[in-house]
């Protein structure tokens, strides 16, 4: 403050005046309550998951995948009679090489379900594939699909943006993994498999885990149809929002394309007939396709198990039938 300044701020007897005083006490407690706003404001935002947008849309896709498949259809039936219903989708994984499962396609069809198959390269090299060395077998797994004649949603390389896997990103880059996905999706459509719902897989986003936010593994909206998401409940803490909510916002952040809940499960040490109900109402209230629910063991027992569980499923295909347009 200059001295002409503080000649007009300072009374008679080198007393500032009172009105002054008043003034710079009111602009400093504003100061310290905006700034006591920001960072309650920031404190929350931190330490709390924040609540899932209520869309209440329909359930339209409740599947399972099931041990056995795509060899027998028997486990999927007797998970139809534990529900007391039919799934909408039977999935299975195809080892590279492998065949289109025709049988198990039309089998998943007379029981009102589209087959999903998750095409895996374990151990393949991706540039190969991006460079049309596999065409012969992709040109008799594409004419497979086609000549069945019924929807089929089809993956290829799902979980690519975690780790475990080798097309996953410690084994092969985000752009060679593009560069095969959409050389897979032209072919496919060269050979006349319109029918073919391309279905792009990603895990959960999990920093601390070392599974990466998905957008660098992106072909583009023109080669994909739906997002898949995997995710499961490993605790009886987590729930929807928290679990799969950062990924979903991820996932919108790049395409609005349909999203499934692609794999998931709950076991006994999460409280399976508890998170159930959590499961239905969180692909509601996101507005998602639908979920499949992975009925093996695999790190826990995901396995739909007792009664209660068989009731809280059913239960909860009751409601989203009702709710299915």
């Amino acid at each position: 403050m200059t001295q002409q300044h503080l000649k007009h701020a300072v009374q008679p007897g080198g007393r500032p005046k009172p009105t002054w005083i008043r003034a710079h006490l009111i602009l400093l407690i504003c100061v310290v309550l905006v700034l006591s706003v920001a960072v309650a404001l920031a404190a929350v935002r931190l330490t709390s998951t924040p609540s899932p947008p209520v869309h209440l849309g329909p359930v339209r896709y409740v599947g399972v995948y099931v041990r056995g498949a795509p060899t027998s259809y028997a486990g999927v039936d007797q998970f139809s009679q534990e529900i007391g219903t039919q799934p909408d989708v039977a999935s299975y994984y195809s080892s590279w090489g492998e065949p289109f499962q025709g049988g198990f396609a039309r089998t998943a069809a007379r029981h009102g379900a589209t087959p999903l198959v998750q095409m895996n390269p374990a151990n393949v090299s991706l540039a190969a594939i991006a460079s049309g060395a596999y065409d012969t077998y992709l040109r008799s797994f594409a004419d497979a699909v086609r000549s069945y004649h019924h929807p089929v949603i089809v993956g290829f390389g799902h979980e690519m943006n975690g780790w475990w896997f080798s097309w996953g990103y410690r084994h092969t880059s985000p752009q060679t993994f593009v560069a095969a996905w959409r050389h897979i999706v032209t072919l496919f459509r060269a050979r006349g498999a319109t029918n073919a719902t391309w279905l792009w897989t990603i895990n959960i986003v999990d920093p601390h885990g070392g599974i990466r936010p998905p957008a660098p593994w992106w072909p583009g909206s023109s080669y994909v149809t739906w997002v898949g998401i995997d995710g499961y409940y490993f605790k009886s803490s987590w729930s929807f929002a928290p679990l799969f909510g950062p990924t979903i916002k991820a996932v919108k952040a790049i395409t609005k394309d349909p999203i499934l809940i692609a794999e998931t499960g709950a076991g006994r040490i999460a409280g399976q007939t508890a998170k159930i109900p959590d499961l239905f109402a969180g692909i509601r209230s996101y507005g998602l396709l639908g979920f499949v629910w992975f009925d093996a063991v695999a790190i826990q027992d995901w396995r739909l198990e007792g009664p209660s569980a068989f009731r809280a499923f059913h239960q909860g295909m009751k409601s989203y039938k009702r709710s299915t347009p």
